[in-house]
């Protein structure tokens, strides 16, 4: 484990990741952060509250905010999370004549873009956590299928702990279909050694029974019991309530304090690379635990310094006298500079060295092969009218040390592609294509 590279109460301003990438390996003991939820809409503090002016854009594109570098990083490395964002891609893409003759990594779609932005900085998040860490990662059904995939891949299903449901009545209903009133914690551990508080509710019961025989003041039967993972009894921030800054999607302090409460002990270090108004922040404050917080609204520090005061009077009856460090600096990682490497990617210590020079893309290695040996299939040797009917694959597959390098690249056709796998290599899989008798 490394230490954390930025002081305490470090607020950074800007995109996220680029911090996320700057901070060292397994310096932080819990994330517990409220990210975008694919709503496709855009959001906007209340006028003339403290957060007036804060708004951002939960709308997604593939081609405005899908860069090539993820792409890349994902197909090569992460290929089950791949397939996760092409089965989003091949689900929610617009099933136009132009968009239908094109390939689907080409077009992409809304939740696809989404996705990706969210799994690179999930890998990140992944390597930032202590052995003793998790993640709790705030989101609903709108995308929360396809996220608890993605870290299912990313820390390994044997590591996904909960899925919490968050259940509230505010705001209005349909009378087309039951009403939408539940959002989803998705929470994993790092490893084994992860760190749990675990913690109990009371349940009341009408009559009495051989478990319990225990009555509170008010005489009603009660059992005190691990708690469950539904949780009904935090209700949502009402507008009139006063813990509300006015900030779109704030979420009550209770439920990031019985997340914090849970998952980590005094000064551990906890994160939130989607801060918003400060919510966790405040919390591990509150706790006593150091905190980071990320985010791109320019406000987020006067905000945070104006709830901390506010909770600080309210609970100790003195003002918040500690300072915040804000910033749009990059800190200088002190680590062994380790890039996101979860269980899925390969291991170091198996893979063959990359020859020198510059990297090609996926799109240059896609167009040298077809230049070189047109549109034929490397592994059953048929030739294709449209080229697009043709996929990059690596002959070595990536588990068993091969190289993103050209040199260890083919194009099969996607028959050949679904069989090869991470099983075989290219003499592999041609000699299994002759065993089946699709090959002479």
């Amino acid at each position: 484990m490394n230490k954390l590279n930025c002081k305490n109460r470090t607020l950074f301003h800007g995109d996220n990741l680029k911090f996320l990438r700057a901070l060292n390996s397994e310096s932080v003991d819990l994330i517990a952060t409220d990210p975008p939820f694919k709503k496709g809409k855009d959001f906007h503090a209340t006028p003339d509250s403290l957060a007036s002016g804060a708004k951002f854009q939960d709308r997604w594109r593939w081609d405005d905010d899908v860069q090539p570098e993820w792409l890349d990083q994902i197909r090569d490395d992460f290929p089950e999370i791949w397939l996760v964002i092409d089965t989003a891609n091949s689900i929610h893409m617009r099933k136009t004549r132009k968009n239908l003759s094109q390939p689907r990594e080409q077009v992409g779609s809304d939740m696809g873009a989404f996705l990706c932005f969210m799994a690179v900085r999930l890998l990140e998040m992944h390597r930032l956590l202590k052995p003793t860490g998790s993640i709790y990662l705030h989101c609903d059904p709108t995308a929360s299928h396809y996220l608890k995939l993605i870290l299912d891949a990313i820390f390994g299903k044997k590591n996904f702990q909960n899925e919490i449901v968050w259940a509230y009545r505010t705001g209005g209903a349909s009378d087309k279909q039951f009403a939408k009133k539940h959002d989803i914690l998705l929470a994993y551990k790092k490893s084994s050694q992860y760190v749990h508080r675990p913690l109990v509710e009371r349940l009341y019961y009408e009559q009495e029974f051989f478990t319990t025989n225990k009555k509170d003041e008010e005489g009603r039967i009660y059992e005190d019991v691990y708690m469950r993972d539904v949780w009904t009894d935090i209700k949502a921030l009402l507008n009139l309530n006063k813990e509300r800054v006015g900030y779109p999607t704030q979420k009550p302090l209770a439920l990031y304090g019985r997340i914090l409460d849970a998952s980590s002990v005094e000064n551990d270090v906890v994160l939130d690379p989607f801060a918003g108004c400060a919510t966790t922040l405040v919390v591990a404050e509150q706790l006593k635990r150091q905190w980071v917080g990320i985010d791109l609204w320019e406000n987020v520090e006067n905000v945070v310094k104006e709830r901390l005061e506010k909770e600080s009077e309210k609970l100790y009856g003195t003002l918040f006298a500690e300072e915040i460090h804000f910033t749009d600096q990059v800190p200088e990682r002190t680590d062994d500079q380790q890039t996101a490497a979860p269980e899925l990617k390969v291991k170091e210590s198996v893979r063959t060295p990359e020859p020198p020079g510059a990297r090609m893309t996926r799109a240059e290695m896609y167009e040298h092969l077809i230049i070189k040996q047109g549109s034929q299939c490397q592994g059953c040797d048929r030739e294709f009218d449209d080229q697009r009917y043709l996929e990059l694959d690596h002959n070595v597959p990536r588990r068993d040390g091969g190289i993103n390098h050209i040199s260890n690249r083919i194009l099969l056709c996607s028959p050949c592609n679904r069989l090869k796998g991470a099983i075989y290599t290219l003499s592999g899989l041609r000699r299994e294509n002759k065993k089946q008798g699709y090959m002479k």
